[in-house]
């Protein structure tokens, strides 16, 4: 980019951007390579042979609704809870839920719709599908216990603080608080963890990495993988970063880590978040998917003046920087315009050059040799 938006341009294109809900590169071989290691890439052309063969699918387990202390809330001040599936208790997910953000009288306003203002009933409230289809045998989380943490605060899970944005409009940007403590009571219920995942679709693959590195310290003998779906445009701007992390109150929720020493809001960026988890545990895996010209990103670049027909190159970029600072960020981009595939059935069936979406995650899990899957052809259809 040779010339960037100033604040004003900065504040109108992520109020819009993540209105809409809202993100690609290699990291040892070129945009097309496609295969993981042949021992561990199943040809595959249906959604039951992508996994390893099962005899059964995982018993039904029950959903637990768990209400959140009082000083855990939504963005209005309501009640936050969150939600818990006991199966295996050595193999976890901890999965934060997306649902756009504000940061204005006008997006945060109570009958304005870009962003989530209650916690929900839950991931499978509208029924089972993707990766909380647990009755699928190829669903690589089939017996994982998982910690499902709704969003409702406007601020991308990274926010700490109560924000009057006037005309009547005040906002508690609460979603740290309410994200540690879900985090804190996972790693009390679950002591044992020795897998974390920790994913998050659109907004809430943000913080992905973020609450990875905080998970480290509660449980510091676990083997630690981020899965981020759907946030993977988003740039590292300064002004951007200082002026909506302002409102957010950003700067209330940087871990002490040595590595944060110095920290300003210009450098608490959203891709720096990758880094920073990086430098804090060097052992964490970090692995994302996005559509090349996802909808939400497409709308997002070209309020920033990007040209919308080129967003992949932006998502590569933006992965390039990312890599530049040490960290290995395996990546699945897909073809077209969609947005977000992890709570989707067409997470068992997406394909790019060969590759299957559900095969690539299966060896992400078990730690076998990876490579990026990258489209030759990223068309918007």
């Amino acid at each position: 980019m040779t010339n960037r938006p100033n604040a004003r341009t900065l504040l109108a294109m992520i109020a819009a951007g993540c209105a809409l809900l809202a993100a690609c590169s290699d990291d040892e071989a070129s945009p097309a390579t496609t295969a993981i290691d042949a021992a561990t890439t199943v040809e595959a052309t249906t959604a039951e042979s992508a996994a390893p063969t099962t005899e059964a699918a995982a018993p039904e387990v029950a959903w637990e609704t768990v209400v959140a202390p009082a000083d855990c809330m939504c963005g209005d001040g309501s009640e936050f809870k969150y939600f818990v599936r006991e199966a295996d208790p050595t193999k976890v997910l901890f999965f934060m839920e997306g649902g756009g953000a504000c940061f204005s009288a006008e997006t945060c306003a109570p009958d304005s719709e870009s962003y989530k203002k209650e916690a929900g009933d839950g991931p499978t409230a509208d029924g089972a599908a993707g990766i909380f289809d647990f009755s699928n045998p190829a669903n690589p989380f089939a017996d994982y216990s998982v910690v499902f943490v709704p969003y409702c605060t406007g601020d991308v899970h990274i926010g700490n603080t109560t924000t009057d944005y006037g005309d009547g409009v005040v906002v508690h940007h609460n979603g740290y608080v309410n994200g540690n403590t879900a985090l804190a009571a996972m790693a009390e219920r679950f002591p044992d963890v020795t897998q974390l995942v920790v994913a998050g679709e659109s907004g809430g693959s943000i913080p992905s990495p973020l609450y990875a590195g905080l998970a480290h310290d509660l449980l510091p003998a676990a083997s630690i993988t981020v899965l981020a779906d759907g946030s993977g445009a988003y740039p590292d701007l300064p002004a951007m970063n200082a002026l909506i992390g302002g409102q957010w109150g950003t700067m209330n929720a940087v871990p002490a880590w040595p590595e944060n020493e110095g920290m300003t809001a210009e450098k608490w960026s959203l891709p720096g978040l990758f880094v920073q988890a990086h430098l804090h545990d060097t052992d964490i895996v970090f692995a994302r998917h996005d559509y090349a010209f996802d909808h939400t990103q497409v709308f997002f670049a070209g309020l920033a003046g990007i040209p919308a027909d080129d967003l992949v190159s932006l998502i590569d970029s933006n992965e390039t920087q990312i890599e530049a600072s040490g960290v290995a960020l395996w990546s699945y981009i897909s073809p077209g315009d969609s947005h977000t595939l992890l709570h989707k059935p067409e997470f068992y069936t997406e394909t790019v050059n060969g590759v299957m979406f559900v095969d690539w995650v299966w060896a992400l899990l078990a730690g076998d040799e990876m490579a990026d899957v990258h489209c030759t052809e990223c068309t918007t259809a």
